[in-house]
């Protein structure tokens, strides 16, 4: 039962960051302010969510220490709020389909650090290090192809868009060269500062088991770091209003559904199945996002996106097909040691009993 609780989560979870990718995209072509967007977008997450670690978490909550707040603190400085804002900039330099596929390295940047922080291993020497090495330099091609190489331009599958603007139907063909390069790598920063969340979120949660605080804290700690951000990065104060267009609901809906409820399923996902298990589900975001910004937003793709998307997949499942043949043979292994274990004492068991027949 959990386990499929764990899948339904998840697929849940990627449809609703792809919903949040295609407004979110549709307020930066209309001109929200993108400093402005992360600070409303987690203001609204704690006002949502706070209420309900009042009510849910302050009877079984651990003690907060000082030292624990701090590194929620700094958890929630690079997972949150520098992540959010590097990723909404390059989201507003490139397509939401490209920005999707780029989603595709997060697993493998969480499986590389994993190894950095000795969670994971790769031995080269067997299959399963191969195939994860391959999956590496598959998800490094296709990044440098979708930054370097956009191909031919396809067309949208319709023509009739919820969210019609000439900026998004045009923009993969008409986007400058280095704007475009610079939106790639800016999104790699931002997905690689999210891996490093989704790993050391473990650890985190060992430390502070409250899954409903522990996003709540963060959640508060990010609306201050972001404040001071957006009054240090937007001087224009016009850029702080919000009118009921599409930038209301962008904030509104990544405040209250994605960093808001999101986060939370996150968290549990993490809990239950690992971090890991969590980031491989990363491709179902750009099926979501590539049907969506069509329908919606009228994008065009480029080839070179599909070619760098395809690229990004086939990495992230060889890391998996290595990931599991290694599972495998781990635990074949300790089935073996068993056997060996209960034979040996069987064997001991039966050379006591003719020792006490003789005797």
């Amino acid at each position: 039962m959990t386990d499929t609780k764990a899948y339904f989560v998840i697929v849940l979870i990627r449809f609703l960051y792809a919903i949040a990718q295609i407004i979110s995209k549709a307020a930066f072509n209309q001109g929200m302010s993108i400093p402005v967007f992360v600070f409303y977008r987690h203001l609204f997450a704690s006002i949502f969510i706070s209420p309900f670690a009042f009510v849910l978490g302050r009877k079984r909550s651990p003690h907060l220490s000082y030292k624990i707040a701090f590194k929620l603190f700094v958890h929630a400085l690079y997972g949150l709020s520098a992540a959010v804002y590097l990723f909404s900039l390059g989201l507003s330099y490139i397509s939401a389909a490209s920005s999707s596929a780029i989603c595709n390295i997060l697993p493998v940047m969480a499986f590389i650090l994993a190894i950095i922080f000795r969670m994971e291993s790769l031995k080269m020497k067997k299959l399963h290090g191969v195939l994860k090495a391959s999956g590496i330099m598959l998800c490094i091609s296709g990044v440098i192809i979708l930054a370097f190489y956009k191909g031919t331009v396809l067309d949208s599958i319709n023509h009739h868009h919820l969210l019609h603007n000439k900026k998004t139907v045009t923009q993969a063909a008409n986007s400058s060269k280095m704007r475009w390069i610079l939106g790639t790598f800016i999104t790699t920063l931002s997905i690689f500062l999210w891996a490093l969340w989704t790993v050391l979120m473990g650890p985190m949660m060992e430390e502070y088991p409250s899954k409903i605080l522990t996003i709540t804290f963060q959640c508060i700690f990010t609306v201050i770091q972001s404040f001071f951000i957006a009054l240090a990065l937007e001087r224009d104060f016009s850029k702080w209003k919000l009118d009921f267009d599409i930038s209301l609901l962008a904030v509104v809906y990544s405040g209250i559904v994605l960093s808001g409820i999101t986060y939370y399923l996150q968290a549990w996902v993490i809990q239950k199945k690992g971090p890991v298990f969590l980031a491989m589900s990363m491709p179902l975001t750009l099926i979501f996002t590539i049907m969506l910004s069509s329908i919606i937003l009228g994008e065009a793709i480029t080839s070179g996106s599909i070619i760098g998307g395809i690229l990004m997949i086939g990495g992230l499942y060889n890391v998996l097909w290595g990931k599991r043949i290694e599972e495998t043979v781990e635990k074949d292994t300790i089935k073996m040691e068993n056997l060996d274990k209960e034979a040996n004492l069987e064997g001991t068991d039966i050379k006591l009993q003719t020792e006490n027949n003789h005797t």
